[in-house]
């Protein structure tokens, strides 16, 4: 392809409203665009406007086979006003390419995406299999991921490349990802006897002093650091003039190997317990995602592969690097735990979920030459 017709690719992918949710929209684009240069493709389609994609190359006369995956839904747009481009425009503005989903992560997939096409076009046939897949829902649950775990899609898989924003560093390790809710349970009555109630937003707030400092005592993980958590909404009450007896909040915790979910939950669990046998609120505690941490070891062969790849190709110094956040990755490795995993993208992770969110076009075109040169050195 030319240079502008990638950049097309990826303006035409920015302009498909897929925010959580209609990636049915962009798997249709993408098959047709694969189906123009030959290319197998399937469409899997789930109900509500979902679908993932899986499309492929290579002889298969190799038996190994190596992934890419990205996925096609992006964050809302909570306040488009304060954006200065178009949040589905799309727009070139100097060298940068505006819109949700520009770096996290319709850039990675259009790169993935390319590359397959270019290697096709190229007269390249890897020996043995590459396997795209475009996955559906991976901010709001992973169902995408799910129902291809579940399908035995990446069963076969012997490396994968996920093309989340890295601005070219190679990342070998992420954290999990464990959402949960506390809903406090109180007692209702007029605000001018309080004493007569139980206040349920009293019940959250006494939760969240607890939560501070909950995890101060946990080791850092070799890789990932810091168990990081964080309370990211609060709801209670409906009249200014009245106890509340229900409220709720949401809290997210990035588990490192260190400190894994399991032993998180236990303690939510037992913060939660002690809460209800302490004092006059009564908390409960449900777990609404819960996804691991992936790490393959910086001395893997397949990561150092990337690495090279990568500093080949981006116009960047790069290096290999860990991040905090979770990726579908963690439901493909679920069974998979020794499966060589790397995360490469263009620019960069903190881009992610950013008004006048962005990649540059440098970037973006390095991304492609790099998970070509990624295939050729892996089936080589």
């Amino acid at each position: 392809m030319e240079t502008n017709e990638q950049v097309q690719v990826l303006q035409d992918l920015i302009k498909i409203h897929s925010v959580n949710g209609n990636e049915i929209a962009v798997a249709e684009y993408l098959q047709k665009l694969f189906l123009a240069h030959g290319i197998d493709v399937t469409v899997d389609a789930f109900g509500d406007r979902r679908a993932n994609l899986i499309a492929q190359i290579g002889a298969g006369t190799d038996p190994r086979v190596l992934g890419f995956t990205g996925h096609q839904d992006t964050v809302a747009v909570p306040n488009p006003e304060r954006w200065q481009h178009d949040p589905f425009g799309g727009e070139v503005v100097s060298g940068h390419i505006y819109g949700r989903g520009a770096a996290d992560m319709k850039s990675g997939l259009a790169a993935q995406a390319i590359a397959l096409i270019e290697l096709k076009e190229a007269g390249y046939q890897p020996a043995g299999t590459l396997k795209f897949l475009a996955t559906s829902g991976e901010e709001t649950g992973t169902p995408g991921a799910w129902r291809l775990e579940k399908q035995g899609v990446i069963d076969d898989l012997d490396a994968l490349v996920v093309g989340e924003p890295t601005g070219g560093n190679v990342v070998f390790a992420h954290s999990g990802s464990l959402t949960y809710r506390i809903t406090s349970i109180g007692k209702s009555v007029h605000s001018s006897h309080p004493d007569q109630g139980i206040n349920a937003i009293a019940g959250l707030l006494h939760f969240i002093e607890q939560e501070n400092v909950l995890f101060d005592d946990v080791g850092d993980d070799q890789y990932l650091g810091k168990v990081q958590h964080c309370i990211t909404i609060i709801e209670g009450g409906k009249q200014a003039n009245t106890i509340p007896d229900l409220a709720h909040l949401f809290g997210n915790i990035r588990p490192t190997a260190v400190f894994n979910n399991q032993q998180v939950t236990q303690r939510l669990t037992d913060l939660v317990d002690q809460i209800n046998h302490q004092t006059p609120f009564q908390l409960e505690l449900k777990v609404t995602q819960s996804f691991g941490p992936v790490i393959t070891k910086p001395d893997n062969d397949f990561i150092q592969l990337a690495l090279h790849a990568a500093q080949r190709n981006y116009p960047n110094d790069v290096e290999l690097k860990t991040i905090n956040g979770a990726t579908d990755a963690s439901v493909f490795t679920l069974n998979r735990p020794d499966l060589p995993v790397v995360v490469l993208g263009c620019d960069s992770w903190n881009m992610a979920h950013q008004t006048d969110e962005c990649t540059t076009i440098p970037s973006y075109l390095a991304a492609i030459k790099a998970y070509k040169q990624i295939v050729r050195d892996f089936f080589n």
